[in-house]
């Protein structure tokens, strides 16, 4: 590395570690020591600096959100289900934001026997524009120890809505825990060959239905078929998107979002080897 920067200096430290990414991508003998699933994380920090939180947020659509009125009991059904830690609270309209209450302030209630009154729990929420940098964001939520900002449109609406986790999720990629794993990931054989099938599939459980078809890098660098399609393309691929793999497969990008692939059309399944 630092024969590759030496006599560098009329370029930026940014453009010397981009270079340096393609170079390790071009199987430089002096740099492979990097895998690429370093490369990809930093090649994804590199490309957050070009983004606004409008490629991070959750949109106003599929935000949840609880009205300040709620009673108690309609409150903790609410939370059992959704399972959030954090949840915004608005006055009658998602517009006329409060702030956001934890659920832990929630239980603390229960626990030493006090009132659950939401008035008195809610936090303040940062208000941001969609113009804002989404690692400046990112500096700012450390900053001010807060988990989520909402973002407001040009009339002061709600637009949409960001955690520390989705901009987490854009560098490292889709971070479950026990409560994502829900129903177990869906796999649709079609008649013409190829295969719908839910990103969160296990590798392992691919290839012992399909046969050996990965590389040993591959196998220990992903443990999904998301993983995978998010390795070949370097990045979060868009929906629609078609990626090639070496096998001879082809990944057609079905269901995305900014921060995760959520379902894939595998073409071209090459023949399992005779035994």
């Amino acid at each position: 590395m630092k024969n590759f920067v030496k006599g560098r200096n009329d370029t930026s430290l940014r453009e010397t570690i981009k270079e340096y990414i393609d170079a390790a991508e071009s199987q430089d003998t002096e740099i492979t020591s990097v895998s690429a699933h370093e490369r990809t994380l930093i090649s994804n920090i590199l490309k957050l600096r070009d983004h606004t939180v409008g490629y991070v947020m959750i949109p106003r659509a599929d935000i949840f959100g609880i009205d300040i009125n709620t009673s108690k009991e309609e409150l903790l059904s609410i939370l059992a289900e959704k399972q959030h830690s954090r949840i915004p609270i608005y006055r009658g309209t998602l517009d006329d934001i409060v702030g956001t209450i934890h659920i832990k302030d929630i239980m603390a209630c229960i626990a030493e026997s006090r009132p659950v009154e939401m008035e008195n729990l809610v936090r303040d929420v940062p208000i941001i524009s969609p113009s804002m940098q989404v690692l400046d964001l990112l500096l700012m939520m450390k900053q001010m120890r807060k988990h989520m900002a909402l973002v407001v449109d040009e009339f002061g609406g709600i637009d949409g809505l960001v955690t520390i986790n989705d901009i987490i999720e854009s560098i490292v990629g889709e971070m479950e825990d026990e409560y994502d794993q829900g129903e177990e990931p869906v796999i649709i054989e079609n008649g013409n060959g190829s295969i719908l099938i839910d990103a969160r599939y296990d590798i392992e459980e691919f290839e012992e239905k399909y046969g050996k078809i990965l590389s040993e890098e591959e196998r220990e660098d992903n443990d999904t078929l998301g993983g995978l399609v998010f390795e070949i393309a370097g990045r979060v691929p868009a929906r629609g998107e078609i990626l090639s793999h070496h096998s001879g497969m082809i990944f057609e990008v079905i269901d995305a979002d900014p921060r995760r692939v959520n379902r894939l059309l595998i073409k071209n399944i090459p023949l399992p080897e005779p035994s």
